[in-house]
């Protein structure tokens, strides 16, 4: 039984919404403390729908792996090998067509030791205009000691920009082993997220309004695709690590060198051929959302296969998670607000967001990626926040319940009353018995004791009273001075609550015995008078908004204590014909007839209860 005023509730719910607004503004514009989370959700997503894709078959991978390692040790030594080997590799490959072959082997050093295999390496190239290589972008600190950017964009292929410095200087590592003729070249660079997984390849960095093209935009628009002029894009996978067409170095190799070649003459025609290692010596692997260990080699041909098909991955609206996040906050604070029930609100949130998880799962088929988890993860913890103060009130409403009907009825009411969710703050009309109990004779009574011992009697009097009531499932309305005016059949249904009444009416005459033998024979004139009545009532709690008592009120009330009024020297116990005909045949009735009561122009007839022989 929440005593906070609706006002007070209703402004302390507002603001719990307010402060979540708040945060999720902070976390998804500055903080971003739940995107590991999120991305973590949306690798997974990206590597369940990726298993069942296949990759481009036109991309093959000659892959220089522990085989070819072991296996050219004679032919070509140890790693590094002459880069006449790769030589003779090329000028077989060439000689089948392909459309590219790409190196994602760096050539940034010349071989001091060996000159004549750079430069019988460099002789295989020339009359191929479609063998390219990586360079790397140096830190933009060197910069001072790089290269002029007007000298080397032709080389390098950069793309000049209405922004570009003429006087700028860039710091990049070109593949200096092979002739400035035969470059074709962009950068691999390498960049992780915060959470150092790569799920990006660069297309264009910009350096003084010079744009430097990675390897795959290079390959890609020397191919005629189209790449679009940003930073970088989100990498599209398709199949599992190794799902690329792998050729072994060396058995490529060593087919190209036989007088009879064994595998088929055009199984590189029109391909776009990557050269890379996969060997485990070579470390080459880096961390994707495929995988914590992914071959560089198979990030390239995903890169270029993903150019080649135009299917890379688009972020939704930087704006979407916080409009999500807003509408969900908004929603929560709406339905605590009119008072909907927590379990019913966590039900709803359940599954909307199973909802959002599946349409963010479904979207990455569409290449779409859709964060879902951070606005769901600040709507449930709202969610919680809400639920908690719901708990805290009604279980700060139930404790008030207990205090309060502890003094009205007996615990075991109490804690069933609690356990049927406690009372409602509105009143209610129902069919109760009234009891009215008052003392005869305590003028003379008083005259004969000093205050306090008149208190203590009162007191010791109203506490056996009591204890017949709830006794006997009646409710304790209030004292009213020497008198007690109790109720059956509210706050909790009783269908006999007249019988009850009654019962507990002929009991309290037996206490009443027993109490005047304690008096002793000088007040043998203490009396009681009790008036019993049934019929509708309003029954709730009824007061101020500082103080408010669970009560009935009504003509049924009224006439109760009209009942009670006409006992003295009639009988101790006076019941209406309501109660007698409620009653059923539980008791005999002896009948007084009727009586004229203030206020009612009929007469009411009243009777008295006596148990029958051998209850």
């Amino acid at each position: 039984m929440d005593t906070s005023s609706p006002v007070s509730s209703r402004q302390t719910s507002l603001r719990i919404g307010a402060i979540f607004l708040m945060l999720a503004f902070l976390e998804l514009a500055w903080l971003h403390a739940l995107s590991p989370l999120e991305n973590r959700l949306s690798d997974w997503f990206v590597r369940q729908q990726a298993q069942g894709l296949v990759p481009d078959k036109d991309i093959v991978i000659v892959d220089i792996d522990d085989a070819s390692l072991a296996r050219m040790q004679d032919t070509a030594g140890s790693w590094p090998w002459p880069r006449s080997v790769h030589g003779e590799l090329v000028q077989g490959i060439a000689r089948q067509q392909p459309k590219a072959i790409v190196f994602d082997i760096l050539f940034s050093e010349r071989d001091e030791f060996r000159p004549d295999s750079d430069r019988e390496f460099n002789r295989s190239l020339q009359g191929l205009n479609n063998v390219y290589f990586p360079m790397v972008r140096r830190d933009a600190e060197l910069d001072k000691q790089g290269a002029p950017a007007v000298q080397v964009a032709a080389m390098l292929g950069l793309q000049r920009t209405e922004h570009a410095d003429d006087g700028a200087r860039i710091a990049v590592l070109p593949p200096l082993a092979v002739d400035p003729a035969h470059w074709r070249t962009g950068t691999i660079n390498f960049e992780e997220d915060s959470d150092g997984v790569g799920r990006r390849y660069q297309l264009y960095t910009d350096a003084y309004g010079w744009l430097i093209p990675s390897l795959p935009a290079r390959v890609a628009q020397d191919l005629g695709y189209a790449v679009p002029k940003q930073p970088d894009m989100v990498l599209a996978w398709r199949g599992e690590p190794g799902a690329y067409k792998h050729i072994s170095y060396v058995d490529l190799y060593e087919d190209f060198n036989r007088e009879h070649a064994q595998r088929p003459a055009d199984e590189l025609k029109g391909k776009i051929v990557i050269i890379g290692t996969a060997a485990t010596g070579l470390h080459d692997v880096r961390v994707t959302p495929m995988a914590s260990l992914y071959p560089g080699m198979e990030i390239l041909a995903t890169a270029i296969d993903d150019l080649k098909n135009q299917r890379m991955m688009h972020r939704t609206l930087g704006d979407f998670a916080l409009y999500l996040t807003f509408l969900l906050l908004a929603l929560l604070n709406i339905a605590f607000l009119r008072g909907m029930n927590a379990i019913k609100v966590g039900v709803a949130l359940l599954s909307t967001s199973l909802l959002a998880l599946l349409v963010s799962y479904l979207a990455v088929a569409r290449l779409y990626l859709l964060p879902v988890l951070s606005p769901l993860m600040l709507a449930w913890a709202c969610y919680f926040v809400f639920a908690l103060r719901e708990y805290l009130l009604e279980r700060k409403s139930r404790e008030q319940a207990v205090r309060m009907f502890s003094r009205f009825v007996n615990p075991h009411v109490v804690k069933e009353l609690v356990a049927h969710g406690g009372l409602s703050r509105a009143g209610e009309s129902r069919q109760i018995t009234i009891l009215f109990s008052d003392i005869r004779g305590f003028t003379t009574l008083s005259e004969k004791r000093t205050p306090q011992q008149v208190v203590d009697l009162l007191n010791r009097y109203f506490t056996l009273q009591v204890e017949v009531v709830f006794r006997h499932g009646g409710s304790l309305d209030k004292f009213i001075g020497d008198a007690i005016m109790a109720f059956w059949g509210a706050p909790l249904d009783d269908p006999h609550h007249a019988r009850h009444a009654v019962e507990a009416a002929i009991e309290m005459g037996r206490v009443l015995q027993r109490f005047k033998k304690e008096l002793g024979e000088e007040d043998a004139n203490f009396d009681v008078g009790i008036g019993i009545h049934t019929g509708p009532a309003v029954v709730g709690l009824i007061g101020s908004e500082q103080r408010r008592e669970y009560t009935a009120i009504g003509d049924t009330v009224n006439l109760g204590s009209r009942i009670e009024g006409l006992t003295k020297g009639v009988s101790r116990i006076l019941v209406s014909r309501e109660t007698m005909e409620a009653c059923g045949d539980a008791f005999e009735f002896k009948s007084f007839g009727s009586f004229k009561v203030k206020g009612r122009e009929q007469e009411v007839e009243l009777f008295a209860p006596v148990e029958k022989e051998g209850a």
